[in-house]
């Protein structure tokens, strides 16, 4: 259950990633200092619940489940996350504190952007922050709408 980091010079770029595709080249040269990538091995831990946000995880290859505690039983699996999708937005939202647990379902690659430095390119080049947000919104949603039909799903049971 390892997690480890590796500089940036042995990393594809970021335009390589679907949710960055079209982005102005300057914008994402700006985030290049900020990314690392992440080998996660099946099991591992990628952040858990209430601890601090300090990354935005796009995700290259493997499988990550997005998981929330169940009081009395085991975690519910809200989503599952693969290749070409991203994890995370509460780097973004005040406190910048995780609302869920994320754990490697099988061995995952991912990219890892801190936070500190997205939010500040962002704040830098509102042009490309909105692009970066209409990216991520319809994330949220399916990830609202994912943790919707879970609870309807429980209180069936």
């Amino acid at each position: 259950m390892t997690a480890t980091g590796s500089p940036p010079s042995d990393r594809p770029r970021l335009d390589d990633h679907p949710f960055f595709h079209g982005f102005e080249p300057e914008f994402l040269r700006r985030l290049e200092p900020a990314v690392s990538e992440r080998t996660l091995d099946p099991d591992a831990i990628l952040f858990r619940e209430g601890t601090p946000a300090r990354a935005f995880y796009l995700v290259r290859d493997g499988k990550i489940a997005l998981e929330l505690h169940s009081p009395g039983g085991p975690p519910l699996t809200i989503q599952t996350v693969g290749p070409r999708e991203v994890i995370g937005w509460s780097w973004l939202v005040p406190p910048h504190r995780w609302r869920f647990d994320a754990r490697a379902l099988k061995a995952t690659r991912l990219f890892a952007i801190e936070a500190g430095p997205l939010r500040a390119a962002i704040d830098a080049e509102p042009l490309q922050g909105l692009r970066l947000l209409r990216q991520l919104l319809p994330v949220l949603a399916e990830r609202l709408e994912m943790a919707r039909v879970q609870v309807l799903d429980v209180h069936r049971r």
